[in-house]
């Protein structure tokens, strides 16, 4: 499992979640939000309410590269298109595991691309 699902599935654990779009919103209004994530298959109604839930409670806000059934299957309920943290804590651990994988997935591209060059120039 990817170690940013397992992360989500930690933060169920310890029941810092609040799972779904309705259950994130109300987190968010009453200022126990840390972080608001949506799936990469979210419904554009979902993500647009989660930016402005994010956007009017001054919490950060990103579109994770999750499906739905991956974050369900982390956060072991259903297939969530909207997921708040509700621990400063885990919500920075997970934003920096995302922003690690992400690094490693640009330096990984960067070097698969470097090679097509090389071998396209050879041509």
């Amino acid at each position: 499992m990817n170690r940013n699902l397992a992360h989500l599935g930690m933060a169920k654990k310890a029941g810092l979640l609040a799972i779904g779009s309705e259950a994130a919103a109300v987190a968010a209004r009453r200022g126990e939000t840390k972080l608001i994530i949506t799936a990469s298959d979210a419904s554009e109604a979902s993500v647009r309410r989660a930016k402005n839930n994010a956007e009017s409670n001054e919490v950060p806000y990103i579109a994770v590269p999750f499906s739905m059934f991956e974050l369900g299957q982390a956060a072991g309920r259903g297939s969530p298109g909207t997921i708040a943290f509700l621990d400063k804590g885990l919500a920075d651990g997970f934003k920096k595991r995302l922003a690690e994988a992400k690094s490693q997935a640009d330096i990984a591209g960067s070097k698969t691309g470097s090679a097509t060059s090389a071998k396209e120039s050879d041509a």
